[in-house]
């Protein structure tokens, strides 16, 4: 796994004061960017729509849905269909999930279960697809707790975070092993912003380019491991995100910011 890194700074300044993640609705339009291979892809598009709620004092709430077409260039298309609710303890202690996907609108795969974190061990316990449980490194980070710790390492100047990740996806029966690159951060809004993007909210927010590398933990053979998947993305550190950049291997998508709600924030003290 090749690993990068940001020039370090000489004597760094203290780090930024830290802000909520604001709750917010978000929709992103999904591109074809690049197809790779001989198995071309001949076109994509979709649409993402994130819907977080919540604060470190009653948890946080994610609804997420990602409808995306994908052609093979001989007029055949599928669709799926991926929709997901998660709720986490704003500690990070417990972790609820529920999703379904869908392809060509048949139910392909339901998933339903919880995670609780004990002090040697992250205790996952599945209801659907079927009932299981399993343990995992107690190191483990929820999604939001991985978020903050993203933004976290930013403020702090890190350029490099890595941790292992559970988010319950596709069966709830894996972790990821992640590696975060963390570039320079910007005040200044990019020439090329998404008009909703250019809000009150992000003006005054730091930002910084980041790219996420997602590894199947326990996937690894002899030699270079090459990621399941990686996700590029301006992050500001109210927690929202734009200029999306999702590298699937056999292909990249580009998501653009088409829609931004900032919801009403709730009175955690």
């Amino acid at each position: 796994m090749a690993v990068f890194a940001t020039p370090a700074l000489a004597a760094p300044p203290a780090a930024l004061p830290e802000s909520p993640l604001a709750p917010h609705r978000a929709i992103y339009e999904l591109k074809l960017r690049e197809s790779r291979g001989s198995g071309a892809i001949g076109q994509v598009r979709g649409r993402i729509v994130y819907e977080f709620k919540g604060d470190a004092c009653d948890g946080y709430a994610l609804n997420f849905r990602q409808v995306t077409e994908i052609g093979n260039g001989e007029g055949e298309t599928n669709v799926s269909d991926l929709r997901s609710e998660t709720w986490e303890d704003g500690k990070a202690r417990s972790f609820r999930f529920s999703a379904r996907n869908y392809l060509n609108q048949q139910l392909d795969r339901d998933t339903d279960g919880r995670a609780e974190r004990a002090p040697d061990k992250v205790k996952v316990t599945l209801s659907k697809p079927a009932k299981a449980n399993a343990d995992y490194d107690a190191r483990t980070l929820f999604p939001t707790e991985h978020l903050r710790k993203i933004i976290e390492a930013a403020r702090a100047q890190k350029g490099l975070l890595e941790a292992p990740v559970y988010d319950g996806s596709e069966a709830g029966d894996k972790t990821y092993d992640t590696l975060t690159v963390i570039g320079r951060p910007s005040e200044t809004p990019p020439s090329d912003i998404e008009p909703p993007a250019k809000t009150p909210q992000l003006e005054r927010e730091v930002y910084w380019p980041v790219t996420v590398s997602y590894f199947e933990r326990g996937k690894a053979k002899d030699g270079e491991q090459q990621p399941d998947y990686q996700m590029s993305f301006d992050l500001y550190a109210n927690g929202v995100s734009r200029a999306l950049k999702i590298d699937y291997g056999e292909f990249v998508l580009d998501g653009e910011l088409k829609e931004l709600e900032f919801l009403a924030p709730t009175a955690c003290r």
